[in-house]
């Protein structure tokens, strides 16, 4: 069984942001999309299908094989790069993991204050490595002598902020410093310079609208080749199937080396939402995205951004105001954060702002 049509049915088809709408089937206003994405109709029906399948005895793991290598060549679509220089794993954390264990002791490794710890915490957790925290704000002018490695998200979890990344490139370049950006809050309505760093890890149950259990490493063949594989198993094999038994060593040669064996439901359910976003595409997501975002700050007489996300300090109680309203949104960092994207509409957008009028803390 194939899990969801393939991006050969779709190619050169485009999908207006309306049209994409109607694959959503949420029942409330959702706001917290930087929480996790929702599914389009396919993706949650071809999870749910390989999930029928396993209960009637019926999985074929080769269909889920085609719905990671899917994935794998949509993801490398949407930031440009081939194929070949994509990984595929569950968790943002163990990438990360990769390249804090790939460092020398003493390597100086330069962040962003406030950062997700999963990006956060396998650097700080070798206590060989020389970590120093700074504002986000900074962290390109900071980005000189003595800088080895640079950690930081595309767009901060907490609040939205998108990092300077043209000029933390232009630094890192400048300085002989190596680039590892966490794209989790990004990829999916932000473009990425996704070329021009040495390692991308990206989560891809947010913005991407996979299921939770599906992430992916990105890099140039140069910085992918220092990380060791050191969970390596059988679908880190060049070839997959005839690897699963046996010495000797007979890793795949390019990014492959570093797949983790995949959550197979997870990858059925992921690959029709990237060849959605794929269909409507990256700049007219982040046009709609932002668009949003700054009719809410608007409404709420705050200054508009260039974010998707949207950091609102409020009154105790909103949060479960808007719960007992059918509006979805999180608080992070004592502060309300929404998040506008591909399934939110105006109707949406004004009906939160409509609840928060009198809520926005001075």
């Amino acid at each position: 069984m194939s899990y969801g049509l393939s991006v050969y049915d779709h190619r050169g088809m485009t999908l207006s942001i309306h049209d994409a709408q109607r694959e959503f089937t949420a029942g409330v206003t959702f706001l917290n999309t930087a929480t996790y994405g929702l599914p389009p109709r396919a993706a949650h029906e071809a999870m749910l299908a390989s999930e029928r399948d396993r209960a009637a005895g019926l999985l074929a793991p080769a269909d889920l094989d085609e719905a990671v290598a899917r994935s794998r060549e949509a993801f490398a679509r949407l930031l440009g790069l081939p194929a070949n220089r994509v990984a595929v794993g569950s968790q943002a954390s163990y990438f990360t993991g990769l390249v804090a264990a790939s460092l020398p002791a003493g390597t100086r490794v330069l962040v962003a204050e406030g950062d997700f710890t999963s990006l956060l915490f396998p650097f700080l957790a070798r206590p060989d490595l020389n970590v120093r925290e700074v504002p986000l704000e900074r962290i390109a002018e900071e980005t000189g002598p003595g800088v080895d490695v640079v950690a930081v998200s595309a767009v901060q979890s907490a609040d939205g902020r998108i990092a300077p990344m043209d000029d933390l490139i232009a630094a890192a370049r400048a300085h002989g410093a190596r680039i590892l950006l966490d794209a989790t809050q990004a990829a999916g309505w932000l473009p990425l310079p996704a070329a021009d760093v040495d390692w991308l890890v990206c989560a891809g149950y947010k913005w991407l609208l996979g299921p939770r259990g599906t992430c992916f490493l990105a890099g140039t063949e140069e910085a992918l080749a220092a990380l060791p594989p050191v969970g390596a198993g059988w679908y880190a094999g060049a070839d997959v199937w005839d690897s699963i038994y046996g010495a000797p060593l007979r890793l795949a040669t390019d990014a492959r080396r570093l797949d983790l064996s995949p959550a197979w439901q997870c990858w059925a359910g992921h690959a029709p939402a990237l060849e959605l976003i794929e269909r409507v595409g990256a700049a007219a997501i982040h046009d709609h995205d932002v668009a949003l975002a700054r009719r809410f700050q608007i409404a709420l007489g705050l200054e508009p951004g260039d974010s998707a996300i949207v950091s609102v300090p409020v009154t105790d109680g909103t949060a479960e105001l808007l719960r007992a309203n059918d509006v979805a949104a999180s608080v992070r960092a004592g502060r309300l954060r929404c998040a506008f994207h591909l399934s939110t509409t105006e109707a949406d957008t004004d009906k939160a702002a409509g609840l928060l009028a009198s809520r926005v803390a001075a």
